[in-house]
């Protein structure tokens, strides 16, 4: 289950740009997200989808993609962090039956060959900082949101 503290309004703009630049079609589908009519958000007159925008903004803020599997109530879930961060989220009256599911990417075939992969000197990712009180991932101040 992913923890969301980490995640900060900064975080929610930076996948909200990548949203923009990438469209709403393709950025949907390089995280395995599926179109949502549950619950969007508005941001300087444009919607987009609560729960792809939040779960890449955790993989801004943590380094790892949370799927709307993740979300402990989903909509309501997803909802309530953006609102918390700042944004207007507006829900529909009825609930879809079933909750939006990410879903693996599937693999296309490209007009293009495709570029061999480099080969990385980098030294692996260190994990994320925890609090020692809570054990959630620390944000980049170095303080809990909970406990400080």
């Amino acid at each position: 289950m992913a923890t969301f503290s980490a995640v900060t309004r900064q975080h929610i703009l930076q996948a909200i740009a990548e949203y923009d630049t990438r469209g709403r079609d393709d950025f949907l589908g390089v995280y395995g997200f599926t179109p949502s009519t549950a619950a969007t958000f508005e941001h300087e007159g444009r919607s987009y989808d609560s729960g792809a925008v939040l779960g890449v903004a955790h993989r801004h803020a943590t380094g790892r993609l949370a799927t709307s599997d993740e979300f402990a109530s989903s909509v309501d879930a997803a909802s309530s962090i953006l609102r918390k961060r700042g944004f207007e989220v507006t829900a529909p009256a009825a609930r879809p039956a079933a909750p939006v599911r990410a879903e693996p990417r599937k693999r296309t075939q490209s007009a293009q060959p495709a570029k061999p992969a480099r080969k990385s000197n980098a030294a692996p990712e260190a994990p994320p900082v925890l609090c020692p009180t809570c054990s959630m991932v620390l944000p980049a101040t170095g303080f809990c949101d909970y406990c400080s």
